[in-house]
């Protein structure tokens, strides 16, 4: 049995359901409003194996770190916050600079610690496990808006010029 986690957004509510790859689930019921999601798994998401995204069926993925937003948006606004008040505060540029290297040192080391994950461009479940990473490229602009604003599809192939 794989280690593949798989999170997919709730199509009632927006809520995260996750779940582990089985290929006799047809579906993922939501925690939150019961919904039942439609999902396809197969024998390579229970090897761990992201070719195909189970909840839309694409091929097109990215990896980046399993970061989440809201912290990154919390530690900006604490940074971008707290310069303004040492600045009426007058405190001196040492406080200032002293904010500005440990935001620096948290980022730096969120970086290191945190792991890869995968996400499907079309639908945004994301896959955490993956045990075929280093196939997955990463997130590519154009592709991204090619996809989300015009519904191509790459068929897995990566975009290049």
């Amino acid at each position: 049995m794989s280690q593949l986690e798989v999170t997919l957004t709730c199509i009632e509510c927006g809520s995260g359901i996750h779940v582990h790859p089985s290929r006799e689930a047809k579906n993922a019921k939501c925690d939150v409003c019961e919904t039942l999601n439609p999902v396809t798994f197969n024998e390579d998401h229970e090897k761990g194996i992201v070719k195909d995204c189970p909840k839309c069926g694409r091929k097109d993925f990215f990896k980046q770190k399993d970061f989440n937003r809201k912290i990154g948006v919390g530690l900006f606004v604490i940074g971008a916050v707290s310069v303004p008040v040492f600045i009426l505060l007058d405190v001196g540029f040492p406080w200032i600079y002293s904010v500005f290297f440990v935001m620096v040192f948290l980022d730096i080391l969120l970086y290191f610690i945190l792991p890869l994950v995968v996400v499907c461009y079309k639908c945004q479940t994301i896959f955490r496990g993956v045990s075929n990473i280093d196939d997955i490229y990463g997130f590519n602009h154009e592709m991204n808006d090619r996809i989300v604003y015009s519904d191509h599809d790459f068929q897995g192939k990566q975009l290049d010029h």
